[in-house]
């Protein structure tokens, strides 16, 4: 989009961040007359064609419900997608794993298995056919102004300036437009990194996802297609770094030994690549004009797999918030509006995040005590039907 000399553009919602959680936000509001801007510092060429990142997402059925309401899922080739059909959850050397399957929530399957990286691509080609989305790109916010009764004013770094009834941020869990506003988030560091990449076995997956929660470190194993699987890995940074350095040869040696060759041997497809860990959850959700979404309001571990679930889960919160508002002709960016979306989503989100790094806490730790308590809580959640329920409940 291009501005003229000194002009000042006006919108209703400004999304700053054009990762998957701002530009499926942006999706949901397709053929209605809500005139949407989306900024990004990245041009348009790299936002548009994403790279491989590793990461695959798991989604579940509600995930997949949400990006079929906003026409995206539609257009995803099956043969990207894989289903995932069971879920084991195995802990330090013991054989015994706790189990969930798909006829357990009536499904045909428990989620299903996409890279990231097409996600993005696929928003992208959705946004584009969208005529009240305009892309401002190769631009950052410099400063927002808020106006509680009337709107906000953002200036771009370029100098120009746009105003907007509310700012929605959804700019990594490590928002700087989060601390712009004055939101601080709890932080917890893991002092562990993730390492990620996709490898190709002997033996069948048969569509079975794993959770291995080792005594020196945490890995899953995501099925994927033609007899490939995302891996997973989450240790100390002194091993991430040791295992970045592995030769490939060296590398696919040590993860076949660590399956206990389960899959037969293993080959390495592609790149491995490594983040930290550390999750975060914003203090406030919302403030004058303005609100988080997706990972700048909340970022979760990935042993659950449940952080772009819930980000979507944020989204609908916050899109059916609004065109409630506009239902009933009232001003979107209210704090009365935006309190619902607060309310909301910390009903759903703190106890997902609480129970997911309660689980890793206990899960990484090898004191005698905790590794008796893992044990006898992989037995209760299969054994006690009410339990299990409750997880499985999250799957849907």
């Amino acid at each position: 989009m291009s501005f003229k000399k000194n002009e000042i553009v006006d919108f209703d919602i400004v999304i700053i961040g054009s990762g998957p959680v701002g530009i499926a936000f942006a999706s949901a509001f397709s053929n209605s007359k809500i005139k949407i801007a989306i900024i990004d510092k990245m041009p348009k060429r790299i936002i548009s064609n994403p790279k491989v990142d590793g990461r695959e997402i798991a989604l579940t059925h509600n995930s997949v419900s949400f990006l079929k309401k906003i026409g995206v899922w539609k257009n995803i080739p099956k043969k990207f997608i894989s289903e995932i059909k069971e879920a084991r959850v195995l802990d330090g050397i013991s054989n015994y794993f706790l189990n969930f399957k798909h006829f357990e929530i009536q499904k045909e399957c428990l989620g299903y298995l996409i890279p990231n990286y097409l996600i993005k691509k696929y928003l992208f080609k959705k946004i584009e056919k969208i005529s009240n989305v305009n892309l401002i790109t190769g631009v950052e916010c410099s400063s927002i102004k808020t106006d509680e009764k009337k709107f906000s004013t953002i200036q771009l770094s370029n100098g120009k300036k746009v105003t907007t009834s509310m700012v929605v941020a959804a700019d990594s869990r490590f928002s700087k437009t989060r601390k712009a506003m004055g939101i601080s988030a709890f932080v917890h560091d893991f002092s562990k990194n993730m390492i990620v990449c996709r490898m190709e076995h002997e033996k069948s997956h048969k569509n079975i996802a794993y959770e291995y929660f080792r005594y020196q470190q945490t890995q899953a194993l995501l099925p994927y297609k033609n007899n490939q699987s995302s891996i997973v890995t989450t240790a100390s940074k002194n091993e991430t770094s040791n295992l970045m350095k592995l030769s490939e040869k060296e590398f696919n040696y040590h993860m076949q030994n660590n399956f206990n060759y389960s899959f037969g041997k293993m080959k390495l497809k592609g790149k491995r690549y490594c983040y930290p860990m550390v999750t975060t959850y914003s203090k406030s959700f919302i403030s004058s004009r303005f609100a988080l979404i997706g990972d700048a309001a909340v970022g979760m571990h990935p042993v659950t797999a449940h952080g772009f679930n819930l980000n979507l889960q944020g989204i609908e919160i916050l899109t059916n918030e609004i065109k409630l508002a506009l239902k009933n002709k009232e001003d979107i960016g209210s704090q009365k509006i935006l309190r619902r979306y607060q309310i909301k989503l910390h009903k759903v989100a703190i106890p997902l995040y609480l129970a997911t790094n309660g689980i890793v806490s206990l899960y990484t730790n090898n004191f005698f005590p905790a590794k008796v308590a893992r044990q006898v809580i992989l037995r209760m959640v299969n054994l006690i039907k009410p339990v299990k329920k409750t997880f499985l409940h999250a799957l849907k």
